[in-house]
This record gives C-alpha cells, sequence and structure tokens, in this order.
C-alpha cells in the first residue's frame, strides 16, 4: 500500500532562476529568501526522505474540460519560457516518469466523481511551475517526476477536491511512497506595468493589496498550526483576492491527504514574500508518525 511520506505548498516564481547579481538588484541588495530556503528543502527533505515519486501539482497547467495527468516514461528538453523568456531560457531538464502511478489516478476518477485524462504525447508542453522546482528539488537525484493539471478553467472547489482524493486513493492503492509538491502562490493579483517596476522587492508591503496580504498572512497562521479545515471551509472568502490558480494546488494536496481531517503543522521554509504583487511562500507538511489524518493522530 503506497502512501503520501511529505507534503509543501511551495512557490516556484521566476524569480528563483534568475543569476544571484539580478536577485539582489532587483531586492534592494537582499537574497530572496524563496531560494536558500528551496536548498534547504532540498537537503532536509528531497535528499533525506525514502520516497519513490514526486508528484507536482503545477498552477501553470491550464486545462477546460478535465485535469490531464503526464504519463511518459520519461520528459526531457530543454524549457523556454513563452511569459518570460528573459529569466527561463532554454532550462534544461531530464526526469523519468511514472506511468504506472499516472494510469492509476486516471484509473480513480471515475470514483471519485471528477475526470481525468493520462497523456503521454512527446509534444505534451512543460510548465515552469514544474521545471523550476525540479531544477532545485530534483535535479540529480534520479527520482520519479509526475506533473497534474490543476487548473481546469470549468472546476470549482469542489472538483478540486474530487480530483485530490482521486490522486490519494490511487497512491494508496500502488506500492509508491509519494512527495506532493503544490507548485503556486497565495494571493495573486500583479502591479499594473507601469507602476511594477517600483514593486520588484519581496517585502510583504509590496503585496498588491492590504486584504490580499492579511488573506494570505491569516491562512499562513492557520496553515502553520495544521488547520487545514479552516483554510478548506473559508475558501469563498479567499477566492476574493484571487490566490493563484483558485488555490487549486493547494485542494488537490491537501484533498489527497485526507482533507478537512489533515492536522498536520506546516513548517516554513521561507518567509512571507512579494513577487510583484503576489504572495508567495514554502510550507512544508511532514507526515505526522501516526498519519495525516485527525481521526488517527493522538
Amino acid at each position: 500500500m503506497g502512501e503520501v511520506v511529505g507534503a509543501g505548498l511551495i512557490a516556484h516564481v521566476p524569480t528563483i532562476m534568475l543569476p544571484r547579481e539580478q536577485r539582489l538588484e532587483l531586492n534592494e541588495g537582499s537574497e530572496i529568501s524563496l531560494v536558500p530556503g528551496l536548498c534547504r528543502l532540498r537537503a532536509e527533505v528531497f535528499e533525506a526522505l525514502d520516497y519513490d515519486t514526486v508528484i507536482v501539482l503545477d498552477s501553470h497547467w491550464h486545462t477546460t474540460v478535465e485535469f490531464v495527468v503526464a504519463a511518459h516514461q520519461a520528459r526531457a528538453g530543454l524549457f523556454t519560457s513563452d511569459e518570460l523568456p528573459r529569466g527561463m531560457r532554454r532550462v534544461p531538464y531530464d526526469w523519468p516518469g511514472d506511468q504506472e502511478l499516472a494510469l492509476a489516478i486516471a484509473a480513480q476518477a471515475d470514483s471519485q466523481g471528477t475526470w481525468i485524462t493520462p497523456i503521454d504525447d512527446p509534444y505534451l508542453p512543460v510548465h515552469y511551475a514544474t521545471v523550476n522546482l525540479w531544477t532545485y528539488l530534483g535535479r540529480g537525484l534520479d527520482r520519479r517526476w509526475v506533473s497534474i493539471s490543476n487548473t481546469a478553467y470549468t472546476g470549482d472547489t469542489e472538483d478540486f477536491l474530487r480530483a485530490g482524493r482521486a490522486i490519494g486513493a490511487a497512491i494508496a492503492a500502488t506500492d509508491r511512497r509519494v512527495l506532493l509538491v503544490a507548485s503556486g502562490a497565495m494571493s495573486h493579483t500583479f502591479w499594473p506595468l507601469r507602476q511594477l517596476r517600483a514593486h520588484e522587492a519581496s517585502h510583504p508591503s509590496h503585496i498588491r493589496t492590504a486584504r490580499a496580504r492579511e488573506a494570505d498572512t491569516e491562512r499562513i497562521a492557520w496553515l502553520r498550526a495544521g488547520d487545514h479545515a479552516r483554510v478548506i471551509d473559508t475558501m469563498n472568502e479567499f477566492l476574493a483576492v484571487r490566490p493563484e490558480a483558485r488555490f487549486a494546488h493547494y485542494l488537490m494536496m491537501v484533498a489527497a491527504l485526507g482533507g478537512s481531517a489533515v492536522t498536520a503543522p506546516g513548517r516554513p521554509f521561507s518567509e512571507y514574500e512579494n513577487s510583484i504583487g503576489t504572495g508567495q511562500m514554502h510550507l512544508w507538511f511532514d507526515r505526522p508518525a501516526a498519519g495525516w489524518s485527525a481521526t488517527t493522530n493522538p
């Protein structure tokens, strides 16, 4: 029987791929905390835990009428972002996939009342929400990586939770030990282009609105305390500050772990930071010894 051995809400912002001198220039001479946070996350988690596969819930992979899981035996190539080629240009990637697990995830869709299609087309695009994190967390470790779209335009909170439950059921039905990575931001409204250059520093004062900053920090406190039920129950309120991908990356992750029953506290691997108006942070959830759900925790 498979299990999730760790999970995280991880930021993938393009800034992390810039040369260090450019990052310092944008951040008033200081390093953004997301970068050393990723390095520490690799050392303390991705190089330390025993796992087979990393599943990335990719907030940049947009679909329309279904969720899609990458079912390739392997993926390799050079990635150039059409969104920001200045900072993400010819980035090499090369990882083994996990076709068996991808097919198992798709096979759970009907029982969860959702739609998930496995695709192994070699021309299926990759996205920087996966590539950027693999560059820091996966390169050189020879672990399987699988991406899943999590921004179904026609979906809502319940659909994201259903897809997450399908992922969790598939993991339990296999022998895989899995790390789940919810790749994306919290509040996600950019500054207008003519004002943007004045708000590239990472201090939270540059978050687009005070309301967004307050909503983010409130949820960070809940996540650090392991109050996932409250985050789920207040999604309608959070949607008012436009979280990235309607927070589908987090919702799918937590549903795969057990949904509102999950009580694992979040361990910060960065500060809460701005990225041109959006709220970014690395939070990692270690698997409690007694299991993810409150019903099995002491």
